[in-house]
């Protein structure tokens, strides 16, 4: 089972590399957004005081309604946790990746105390808590603009709602 564990090492840190990539890209996407949203704020609003639907850059969930009108409100909160779904799944993912790189190499580093081989030893714990330090900073990159997105998609709900006329 160690053979196999230690074969997983490579996957694993390619797979951390690449979420990396995929945090700081969903980061300016995020700050992207945010931007946009700031612009068409009041549109929005004036939209909602309106209650009219049109679409609107900046607001995914009321876009999708602007476009189907006869949605419901489960499909508009499918909708909402679809577009969240990337951020959440690598939220979680990240620190779990970084603790799976942090344990294989425990082995080697064990066995390397048991010869004696401090050089051994070192080279190992270096990779095994830079994975877990990597998996938490692609965590704490995704989690602040996934949290945020779903506060401004239930927004986006409870607007429609509004627009409905059912609020």
């Amino acid at each position: 089972m160690a053979n196999v564990s230690a074969m997983l090492m490579t996957p694993v840190l390619i797979i951390i590399v690449l979420l990396f990539i995929y945090a700081i890209y969903s980061l300016g996407r995020f700050l992207s957004l945010y931007l946009v949203r700031k612009k068409n704020s009041a549109g929005y609003q004036t939209q909602i005081n309106n209650k009219k639907s049109q679409w609107l850059a900046g607001y995914p969930v009321h876009n999708y309604f602007a476009n189907n009108p006869s949605a419901s409100e489960d499909e508009l909160e499918v909708f909402a946790l679809k577009k969240l779904e990337s951020l959440r799944i690598v939220t979680r993912i990240a620190p779990m990746l970084g603790l799976i790189a942090t344990m294989i190499p425990m082995g080697p580093a064990l066995k390397a105390l048991g010869d004696g081989n401090i050089q051994g030893i070192s080279e190992n714990l270096i990779v095994a808590f830079a994975a877990v330090i990597w998996g938490l900073v692609i965590s704490t990159i995704t989690f602040w603009p996934a949290s945020v997105k779903k506060r401004w998609f239930a927004h986006e709900l409870i607007n429609i709602r509004k627009i409905k006329g059912e609020a």
